[in-house]
């Protein structure tokens, strides 16, 4: 195959094009673009042929049209092997394009930002750039297609070594990944002009992920192939998209408790502790400070708590590193956190008990204002969806992220007894930490710390069973939380007998009127929130 001789350049992000432009034109390549990329590489010093005299057509449109002509995909297209491609291309003045580096209007980008009507954001749809490289993709055995800036260094040092061309793998490579670029491009497009932001559901749905790590396997060892992507334009603090500082190499399982963990503590602004194992909260509390914290929410149930993921809402200093690691027959599989100072990743990663194998994972600054967090804004434009996949099919759903102060200023009272203060603050409390446990879910807690937790039960009065064995001697004066509503007066018959004093759940169930006046003769507070928090 032939040296590169010819390259069109047309990029909105000019990140590292000027020193890629420099060194194509040092190995003779001739440099054709666009608009503002032309200017943008004039200014550079660099010599440039315009798109409008390559084609012999001018610009139109206000740019709309300027490389959709027959000498840009002509030269992208034909094939150098095919005899009768040659025959035509020579017989129409079609110069061979053997390089092409594009990368697409920002509309992702775009319908990110406040206040951006549908006129702006049509006007961000890319049609010459996609369109140029799935031709140039197409013909990838004699044309290099560069979408990422990431690659210029690569691709340039390759062809430096390789008679002034990329290797055809390379090249086979570049291809695939246009494809993966217009697939999440017109992804986005369509879902955006199918909901224009709003919560409804599309006849379509797309997900693209970008490959973040391979994983050793999945949830079991014989389910060999898993893999971690990232959503791109996710711009919240999260595991996904975390950062690991220290640590054996991350698993299938590790995520999921890591994420629960992380997604737990960062529902609140006050300093938070959670500790979570397989996928569930044994123990977590909020208090004035992070160390408390810890200190409480380990306390909840220490024997669960070994081999455990911890999570932290705050910065972790020393002195909660110091107290973890000097926990008596404890050790974790992973802590989450914003960040880690100095002193505590040295502790952390020093310390004999803990040797290699802790992972230390930093996931980004969380909100520090008020007493529970406020929802995250997911949509940017386009809706987050929660998505799961069954066999043949993928289920999808707008986020459980509701505004917990608005569930708590819809709260009824349904017993004569209404909440303490402190009682009223732990229900609370307990119901966040609640809406994150498997269903049939109980949490028991006193004092913003959980005491006890009932995951996962096929029957209610069962979880109800398990947490109070958990709280054991601190069920008394505790409160209880259920994710959903009591089908019958046995789940708050026991906590009240437990020594339970208040309830927190969403009502609505037929047998309503027994469970408050079961509450009632026990002098329980119980108070209705309308509003269920399964978990499966």
């Amino acid at each position: 195959m032939s040296a590169i001789q010819r390259a069109l350049i047309s990029v909105s992000d000019k990140a590292g094009l000027t020193d890629f432009a420099f060194g194509l034109a040092a190995m003779g390549v001739e440099l054709i673009s666009t608009g503002g990329t032309a200017k943008h590489l004039r200014d550079a010093g660099l010599t440039v042929l315009d798109i409008s005299a390559y084609t012999g057509f001018p610009e139109i449109l206000d740019g709309r049209v300027k490389t959709l002509h027959p000498k840009v995909h002509g030269g992208l297209l034909y094939r150098r092997d095919v005899t009768d491609h040659v025959k035509q291309a020579n017989e129409f003045f079609i110069s061979p394009i053997d390089l092409v580096c594009v990368n697409l209007y920002p509309f992702e980008a775009t319908i990110r930002k406040p206040g951006i009507g549908l006129e702006e954001a049509i006007e961000q749809i890319d049609i010459g750039g996609p369109s140029m490289i799935r031709s140039a993709a197409k013909n990838w055995e004699s044309v290099t297609v560069v979408v990422d800036p990431h690659d210029y260094e690569e691709i340039l040092d390759e062809i430096k070594k390789n008679g002034n061309n990329t290797l055809k793998e390379t090249r086979k490579r570049l291809a695939a990944k246009v494809f993966a670029v217009t697939s999440r491009y017109d992804g986005t497009i369509c879902a955006y002009l199918e909901t224009l932001g709003e919560d409804i559901v599309a006849p379509t749905f797309t997900l693209h992920g970008v490959i973040k790590e391979t994983l050793r396997y999945g949830e079991n060892p014989h389910q060999k192939t898993a893999a971690l992507y990232a959503l791109p334009g996710y711009n919240h603090p999260c595991v996904a998209q975390g950062r690991q500082i220290w640590g054996k190499e991350i698993g299938f399982n590790n995520l999921l408790d890591m994420n629960t963990a992380f997604e737990i503590a960062r529902e609140f602004t006050r300093p938070a502790a959670c500790v979570v194992k397989h996928n569930n909260p044994c123990g977590a509390a909020c208090a004035d400070t992070l160390l408390d914290a810890w200190k409480r929410a380990f306390e909840a149930d220490p024997l669960s708590a070994f081999g455990g993921v911890l999570s932290f809402n705050r910065q972790v200093e020393s002195d909660v590193a110091e107290e973890i690691v000097s926990a008596k027959n404890f050790k974790a599989d992973a802590i989450v956190a914003p960040s880690f100072s100095d002193n505590a990743k040295q502790i952390l990663t020093t310390r004999k008990k803990w040797g290699t194998n802790l992972i230390l994972l930093e996931a980004g600054e969380t909100e520090t204002e008020g007493d529970i967090a406020k929802p995250r804004a997911f949509s940017d434009g386009i809706q987050f969806r929660d998505v799961r996949t069954i066999p043949g099919g993928i289920l999808v759903q707008s986020p459980d992220n509701v505004s917990f102060e608005d569930e708590f200023k819809a709260m009824t009272l349904a017993t004569k007894r209404s909440p303490t203060e402190a009682e009223l603050a732990a229900l609370k409390f307990a119901w966040v930490i609640c809406k994150h446990v498997k269903s049939n879910a109980i949490v028991v807690a006193k004092d913003e710390a959980v005491v006890g937790v009932g995951a996962g039960q096929m029957s209610r009065v069962d979880s109800v069973h398990i947490a109070l064995s958990k709280a054991g001697d601190k069920a008394p004066g505790a409160v209880l939380a259920s994710d959903a509503f009591f089908p019958f007066p046995d789940g708050p018959e026991a906590a009240a007998k437990a020594g339970v004093t208040a309830i927190i759940q969403p009502g609505g169930s037929v047998k309503d009127a027994e469970v408050i006046a079961l509450a009632d003769q026990y002098n329980m507070a119980m108070v209705f929130t309308g509003v269920r928090h399964f978990r499966h």
